[in-house]
């Protein structure tokens, strides 16, 4: 099983457990404002140990980088990415440091919209529209 680092806590989790689910197991109340659905940034998460290797296009679309010519990025989707392996991990965005009420409706246990995965060299070349 993974183990996923998240503001400094670590646990070993289920793998294929979508990250941002995983993140609030460990106790982090991180934000998804529109339920995992990728259509806000509230689940944003920082890298600093094992970025997957590959993407969803709704992920890239919101972040912006299908309109980039650069796929330089600071952060990612926790609710585009599923746990497959060990990752160290920053919530940007959690009920403590936001003024919410609630950190937004439950996610799925699965990714959604239903994910289509890119790897960086695909994405470059959606991006450059090949």
């Amino acid at each position: 099983m993974p183990t996923l680092t998240v503001n400094g806590q670590s646990a070993e989790v289920a793998e294929e457990t979508r990250l941002v689910q995983a993140i609030e197991d460990l106790g982090v109340s991180i934000g998804h404002r529109c339920g995992g659905q990728a259509r806000c940034t509230t689940c944003r998460v920082s890298f600093l140990a094992g970025e997957p290797e590959t993407w969803t296009k709704a992920e890239f679309t919101k972040l912006g980088l299908d309109k980039a010519d650069t796929l330089a990025h600071d952060y990612r989707l926790s609710c585009q990415i599923v746990c497959a392996h060990d990752m160290v991990v920053e919530a940007l965005m959690t009920l403590e440091n936001q003024s919410w009420t609630d950190t937004g409706p439950a996610v799925s246990p699965q990714v959604q919209p239903e994910a289509q995965w890119y790897t960086r060299d695909e994405i470059a070349r959606v991006v450059r529209g090949e």
